[in-house]
Parts: C-alpha cells; structure tokens; sequence
C-alpha cells in the first residue's frame, strides 16, 4: 500500500515534532511515506533533520525524510499537513498573563480564553490562514490538522477564512481510547494497571461528554445501565481530601495548571451535575475562581501562569533533542521511550482506512441539537480522506449551555478580529469573554498587550482608523 507525504510546519514544536518522527517510523502504514519538516530557524530544523535521520535509522523505518525552512517548497501533494508553530510560546503567553493581572484577570495557561487566549489567537490565526491559503494551491486535497492552541479559534479562523481547505483541529487532551481509559479507571470499570480498553466493555459504557475544547463536561456515564455519575463524585471528593494534605506540604511545588484541580472540579460538579473533564483548562474559564469574592474562599484563587518555569520545560526538553541528535545521547534512549500521539494515530487511521473514530475539534454540524451547526466543538467524529463527520451528542444542559455560548462568542470575534485588526471587534471580544469584568479595565488591557506585542502583531493593528477607511475604500 501507498504512504502519504505528511508535512509538518513547526518542526522544533515542543510536543509534537519528535513524537511525529516516532510514530512515523513505527506505523506500517506511514513508515514508508515521506515526511516534510519545517522550521523558520535554520539550526532548529538542522537538529530535527539530524534526529530524525538517527531515529529512522535506530528503527529501520524507510521515511523519505525532507526539509525546509520554506513551506512552499514541501508542500506539493502533500497528504497532511500539521500547524505545531509558535514564536517564543513561553516569552509571549509571561506578558499576557502578567499584564493582564495587573487588571484583576488571573489565566493559569493563558493561551486559550481571557486575554491571553484572545492574544495569542491574534498572533498565529493569520500566518495559520496564511498557511492554508499556500496548502489549498499546491496540496488542494491535504487535510490540514491544526495543534496550534487556542486551537478551537485556531479552527474557527481556518473553517471562516480558509474554507478551501479541509481543516480541522486537535488537543492531546482527548486522545482516544486512552481519555476514555483515565476516565473508567477512575470509576472501576477497568483496573489500574489496565493498558487497553476491550470492545466488550466498550459496549456496555455510555460516556456522554459535550463542550469545546478544554472547557468539555462529563454530564452522564453508565456502565450496563448503572449511573457513575455518584461514584465518579465520591472519587473526587477523596481526591480533594488528599490535595489538600499535599497542598500543606512546603515542598509542594503545584504548577498553576495542577494546583487545586480536584477542588475546582468538586465545585463545579456541585454546580452544574456535571464533571468538568479537562479542569487544568476548565478553571481558567469560569469567573469563579478568579478572587473576586467579598469572603474568604477555598480554594484560593487559581494560580497565573509562570512563562520561566514553562520556558526552562522547554529549554531542558529541547537540550534533549539535541544530544540525542549530535550523539552525545544514544538515540536508543528516545527510541525505547517514545510514545503514541494522537495527530499520528489520527493520520494513521485515515490514510489507512482504519476506520476508528477519533475526538477532535470541528464545526458542530447538528452534532449537538441545542447549538448551531457551525458551532465550533470537541466531537466524536467518523474520519477518513473523504470527510470528517460528527456522530450524534447530547444536548448541552442548561447551565452549562449558556457558559458555552459564551465561550463560543468569544472564539468567533477573536477570529474576526485577528484577521481585520479591528480594535472595536477585539474590544467585543475582550468584553464577552468570560473572565474579564469591567470596561475601562479591558479597555486598558487591551492597548498595553498591543503596545507590548507590537513587535510580533500584524502591523494592520497599529494603522489609523483613517487610514484603513481610505484603504477600504480603494479596495
């Protein structure tokens, strides 16, 4: 059988360039296919090139293994074609967080709502459709799979502004079968040490679980018609007993996106019926957690996100790659560790007509009864070459429905502002968002992150409103 030529545009990614290379030479399906490496940093794509080739030979895998810091030289009849781009991811997401802090706004992650999510969206959704527009002239029949967060606007600006290309979008988060396997396990449906899930328990577990991506809810699971949803609460509860033993620990050093998940997931379950399914994101979502209480509150508010310690994850992971690529590590050392991912099983299944079904983030397309069809959502979907298809949700609980919506509005101005520079459609954006909570005060966030980011905005956001009218109007 025939490979597919896959191209991936951010090679140095810092989750998914080397995983790719794994998974390629260890798929029967890929491994005789060709891969397309790009990086706009000539030493980065040295190094991936040099790790790849070690890799592809440590596993006698024959990938026909290609480079460029050029997309447009790769791209001809590519297959696949995978956004994992940022510039300084760590350095951009620090000025986010920090200054919006200053304006009473805290983001754990910032790179998906609030107005780090909202900055970050403006920064990458229009090299993205850039990116696209190259695809649909020289792959016109690649799929393209965007791993780029806030990977739903990310999608929302592919699907509005490049609907020329077959796009959708990806997180790790909810990697099948594996999400499904965390979650039985903690219920008991399957044992700890469990490593796969069989089909014959599969057939008997209903797991309804409806949202956009990082802020999806488990609203219903049952195991042969016995509800776990109270016994999916008493775990949490034990778990909010240990983390507050291990919170106490002053050697304790919770990252803001791990400290006091079990706590705000308690609450939120509490609040709405429902388990918040990827609460390291969740949290960050919701304006309960954010301080702005008259009493004191537990747990304390959620911690902001600190860009040095990110940064120095980073740095470390990437010295790795490059001892593994010059020699100075066995490269046996990645090989024997290297693990799936779910870009790679994604691609796998399509071009090999494998038939599995997979989570990812595309247009709603009735999926989900009580949303728009263009609603931008995690789903189930069947996927092959010819198409991406959701099958059949549940309707989105009230509560939780109005939450969404919200988040949903958000995405879809933050897409229309990043591609017209618009300052009033971003203003509407900051204000719908759901964690920020005064005016003057968005207002004031809003200019000081562009005045900081000038250097990386599309220089259209810094045009006099005159100046565009009389450009609109030649146009």
């Amino acid at each position: 059988m025939s490979s597919p030529k896959i191209v991936i545009i951010g090679a140095g990614s810092y989750f998914f360039g080397k995983a790719l290379v794994w998974n390629m030479a260890k798929s029967p399906v890929l491994r005789n296919g060709t891969l397309a490496m790009v990086d706009t940093d000539q030493h980065v794509l040295d190094i991936m090139m040099r790790f790849g080739e070690k890799v592809f030979k440590e596993m006698d895998a024959p990938v026909n293994l290609i480079g460029s810091t050029d997309r447009r030289e790769v791209l001809k009849d590519a297959d696949f074609v995978v956004l994992s781009f940022s510039e300084r991811n760590a350095h951009y997401r620090g000025i986010d967080c920090k200054i919006s802090q200053k304006y009473g706004i805290r983001m754990c992650s910032g790179d998906t709502i609030g107005p780090g999510g909202i900055f970050r969206a403006l920064r990458e959704i229009p090299r993205a459709v850039d990116m696209a527009k190259d695809t649909a002239e020289l792959a016109p029949r690649a799929w393209m799979i965007n791993y780029v967060n806030p990977t739903s606007v990310l999608g929302i600006g592919l699907m509005r502004y490049a609907p020329e290309v077959n796009s959708f979008a990806i997180c790790d988060g909810p990697h099948q079968p594996y999400s499904d396997m965390r979650l039985l396990k903690r219920v008991g449906v399957l044992p700890a040490d469990a490593t796969d899930l069989p089909d014959e328990i599969m057939q008997d577990v209903q797991i309804n679980e409806v949202g956009i991506n990082h802020f999806t809810w488990i609203t219903g699971l049952t195991f042969k018609g016995k509800d776990l949803m109270p016994h999916l609460r008493e775990q949490l509860a034990e778990e909010v007993r240990n983390e507050a033993k291990v919170l106490k620990d002053p050697d304790n050093n919770a990252s803001a996106k791990g400290k006091y998940n079990a706590a705000y997931s308690l609450q939120l379950f509490d609040m709405f019926g429902a388990y918040p399914n990827r609460i390291a994101h969740t949290k960050e979502y919701v304006p309960y957690f954010q301080g702005y209480g008259a009493l004191p509150n537990e747990p304390e508010p959620i911690t902001v996100f600190n860009a040095e310690e990110r940064q120095q994850q980073m740095d470390t992971a990437w010295q790795q790659v490059e001892e593994w690529a010059n020699g100075t590590r066995p490269i046996s050392e990645y090989v024997e560790k290297g693990k799936i991912d779910h870009a790679t099983d994604i691609i796998e299944s399509m071009y090999g007509n494998l038939g599995k079904r997979f989570r990812v983030n595309t247009a709603n397309k009735g999926a989900v009864p009580n949303l728009a069809d263009d609603a931008f959502l995690e789903l189930d979907c069947e996927m092959n070459m010819e198409s991406v298809t959701p099958t059949p949700s549940v309707p989105m609980p009230r509560g939780i429905l109005g939450l969404e919506q919200q988040v949903l509005d958000t995405h879809e101005l933050t897409a229309e502002a990043a591609m017209t520079c618009d300052r009033n459609i971003l203003l509407r954006a900051m204000m719908t968002d759901p964690i920020v909570n005064n005016y003057e005060d968005a207002k004031a966030c809003m200019e000081e992150l562009l005045e900081a980011e000038k250097d990386i905005l599309p220089a259209g956001w810094y045009v006099s409103e005159e100046k565009k009218d009389k450009r609109t109007a030649l146009v």
